[in-house]
């Protein structure tokens, strides 16, 4: 957007800005996206055969919310990945102020051109991230580095309802188009060559106390550094317009945590 442009946009979608911007912005929150160590963990009861031996892949980590969750709820290896370094950077000064650094590895990579092994990992993990890729490729995509019978666990978004109202199916089909209902994603699962395990919609509370309540102090920390840029005051009229569509429509929408088995 340039500087001449005085108008706020306010549904622009999120992959328009700025890279360093949005990575600043969400270093000052626990979690990128919707979740909670207790969702963690509930993913986690449906994954069987995890041993100290385990190895275990976090895509699209960010701060490392979740993967600090992993490690105190499993034995294994864990390695971590994000495209963003200043979020690594921070999931290792966390994982060794929580005693987990010498089982939580640590990559800068592209979820798109991971540099993993074929048949490396027990389980893949991500919460929140495999829009960036796609639920579809991501499924098909990452399951040649999961062992035979190994699982694969992910949130993403979905549909709850079939029809919805115009505003928010259009907001959405800017934001990913990938947005589905519950057993779309399901199939995708299956005819990917995984069993589906388990499905379950996380509750509002990981939205509204665990994703939207502790931006507002990240954007009073935004806005202070960033206060005149026309790029940064875009981007928080645009994280506060996502938290308006939530509060008016989350009847409509929200994530699924979606586990399945390689078969």
């Amino acid at each position: 957007m340039s500087n001449n442009n005085k108008s706020i946009e306010s549904n622009r979608s999120i992959h328009e800005f700025q890279f360093e911007l949005i990575c600043d912005y969400f270093t000052n929150i626990e979690r990128q996206g919707p979740g909670s160590k207790e969702m963690t963990i509930k993913a986690l009861s449906f994954i069987e055969n995890l041993t100290d031996k385990s190895h275990i892949a976090d895509i699209g980590c960010g701060t490392g919310g979740q993967t600090i969750t992993l490690a105190s709820h499993t034995q294994g290896n864990i390695t971590a990945v994000d495209l963003f370094p200043k979020f690594i950077d921070l999931l290792n000064i966390n994982a060794e102020k929580q005693g987990f650094k010498n089982r939580i590895n640590t990559l800068v990579g592209d979820m798109t051109a991971l540099p993993f092994n074929e048949e490396q990992f027990d389980l893949i993990w991500s919460e929140g991230a495999i829009s960036h890729i796609g639920f579809e490729k991501g499924m098909n995509e990452w399951r040649k580095f999961i062992k035979p019978g190994g699982f694969i666990a992910v949130t993403d978004a979905t549909w709850f309802t079939t029809d919805r109202p115009k505003e928010i199916h259009d907001f959405w089909m800017d934001a990913y188009p990938e947005i589905d209902v519950i057993s779309t994603k399901i199939t995708q699962m299956e005819k990917a060559g995984y069993k589906a395990i388990a499905h379950f919609i996380l509750p509002e509370s990981c939205w509204l106390e665990g994703y939207y309540a502790p931006q507002q102090a990240a954007r009073e920390l935004f806005l202070k550094k960033y206060g005149e840029h026309p790029e940064a005051r875009d981007f928080v009229a645009n994280t506060l317009h996502e938290e308006d569509m939530y509060n008016k429509y989350k009847e409509y929408y929200g994530y699924v945590f979606y586990i399945g088995k390689k078969l």
